[in-house]
């Protein structure tokens, strides 16, 4: 059996899934794989699984699955699975991160330091403590962001109309009711087709004057056009995005908009959250070898 590593995996999964055959990440030799692992820069599309006739299992190191299309591999057999439960943590802590850097000013106060300058007046910082944060998508994910909120001292709202109740956060029934009263609202949607753009012109006049806003789910739940001209009016106070139409984004209105913080889809990105894709991985093929 050829396995081949599309995407950057941790250096030690080779040697792990050699027992159970061929280790390549040569991807001239897709057309003899059974097994394909991809995280989000591989596209399986129609055309990428019809130049793969050998295959027969598609893993994605992460949580979303909007790079494979999922009806397609169904009809010629192809399973395809995740590692949701791998990433929950990593993303939780960067969404975290995103929301601290963007509120105390992080990259502006570090930038002008080391152009020599000393903004102590022209810096306002606003405290976490005490402010309503709204999630968008209460999964996994979510739930981890919810914890440390609280444990920040937060009130934790959330919208998912797949989800029912949830320790950390008290449940809305509708987004206007988590928009209308966030100070900070942080996405972890899928990409649907109900989610797509769901941040746009209009739901933007739903939120707070001078929210916050946090994207470390998927870069096409927002219309960055919109987004960008609410942080030019201060509709929104700043926007702390990790997710993008494209990796790396090729254009995008959002570069040189105000109170920006911006990383390079990161979220998944630890060495902790690395291992344990790997061992979901791991365990996923072997179940697939033995079944």
């Amino acid at each position: 059996m050829l396995i081949l590593i599309s995407d950057a995996f941790d250096s030690s999964l080779p040697d792990k899934l050699s027992k159970y055959g061929e280790i390549t990440d040569d991807k001239s030799r897709l057309a003899e794989a059974e097994v394909v692992l991809i995280r989000s820069k591989t596209k399986v599309n129609a055309e990428y699984i019809d130049s793969a006739p050998n295959l027969k299992l598609v893993i994605r190191g992460g949580v979303g699955l909007d790079n494979v299309d999922l009806d397609y591999a169904k009809r010629k057999g192809i399973i395809v699975r995740n590692t949701p439960e791998a990433s929950s943590i990593a993303v939780a802590e960067l969404a975290f991160t995103l929301m601290s850097a963007v509120t105390n000013h992080i990259p502006k106060a570090h930038n002008s330091m080391a152009e020599g300058k000393w903004l102590k007046k022209e810096l306002k910082r606003t405290e976490l403590y005490g402010k309503t944060l709204g999630i968008l998508g209460i999964g996994r994910i979510g739930t981890e962001l919810a914890k440390r909120a609280v444990a920040f001292g937060m009130k934790v709202i959330a919208y998912d109309p797949f989800v029912k109740s949830n320790e950390y956060a008290e449940l809305k029934p509708t987004l206007k009711e988590v928009l209308n009263t966030s100070d900070y609202v942080s996405m972890h949607m899928p990409l649907t087709d109900d989610t797509e753009g769901m941040i746009n012109a209009e739901t933007l006049k739903e939120f707070k004057d001078g929210a916050f806003l946090i994207n470390t789910g998927r870069g096409k739940t927002i219309v960055e056009e919109d987004v960008a001209d609410a942080l030019k009016s201060g509709k929104l106070a700043g926007f702390g995005n990790d997710v993008w139409y494209s990796d790396p984004p090729k254009d995008t209105p959002l570069r040189n908009a105000p109170n920006m913080v911006m990383t390079p889809h990161l979220g998944a990105s630890t060495k902790e959250n690395l291992l344990r894709i790997g061992e979901i991985v791991e365990r996923i093929i072997s179940e697939f070898v033995n079944k």
